[in-house]
């Protein structure tokens, strides 16, 4: 049960800094910031590909992940 609940809070805390750094994107794109946008959506793929790599979330919903938030950034004129 102690293991479960670690890997629980781990899990997590992995979730929560993805839907934080999705945030964050999606803000910079609806500000208009081309270049911000950009440089979090860098941060944003790498989360999702790490969070994919230790299993907390599986390989299509990254890629619908990165698809989305790349579809928004690439709106931004």
């Amino acid at each position: 049960m102690r293991n479960s609940a670690r890997k629980q809070l781990h899990n997590r805390s992995i979730q929560s800094r993805l839907r934080k750094i999705e945030k964050s994107v999606r803000q910079a794109a609806g500000d208009g910031k081309k270049a911000d946008s950009a440089k979090a959506l860098q941060v944003a793929l790498s989360a999702v590909d790490k969070a994919v790599k230790s299993g907390v979330i599986t390989r299509a919903t990254a890629n619908r992940k990165k698809s989305r938030l790349t579809l928004a950034v690439n709106r931004v004129k």
